[in-house]
């Protein structure tokens, strides 16, 4: 089965690090996914840029919105993910906990499901 770790950050908390803050937390999220990797666990991760570089698309009855981010509601965002093959919820909640940046954000457990049926 595959799972997501969305790793969900409060907005604005990467702009509050020191650069040598935002280099350690960097350095421990890609030895992470290096030890996810080499137990054949990993299949992507990947940071996101921040919210300000990001852009929203709606469509309503065929009319096209963008709105450009950030966005002034938002009090979180998705900072990065990992996909993960593993072989219960209970081994992703796991591989979750042993994530470093449950220590400054929230890592949010996802099943991938089908998407036609």
């Amino acid at each position: 089965m595959s799972y997501l770790l969305f790793i969900v950050e409060p907005v604005g908390q990467r702009a509050q690090r020191t650069p040598q803050e935002g280099r350690d937390a960097y350095a421990q999220m890609v030895r992470y996914a290096e030890d996810l990797g080499s137990r054949g666990l990993l299949v992507r991760a990947e940071s996101l840029k921040s919210e300000s570089e990001s852009v929203r698309l709606r469509i309503r009855d065929g009319e096209r919105s963008l709105v450009d981010g950030p966005y002034a509601e938002a009090k979180e965002m998705i900072g990065g993910f990992f996909l993960l093959n593993c072989d219960t919820r209970e081994e992703a909640l796991a591989l979750a906990a042993e994530c470093p940046a449950a220590q400054w954000a929230t890592v949010e457990v996802r099943e991938l499901g089908p998407c036609f049926m």
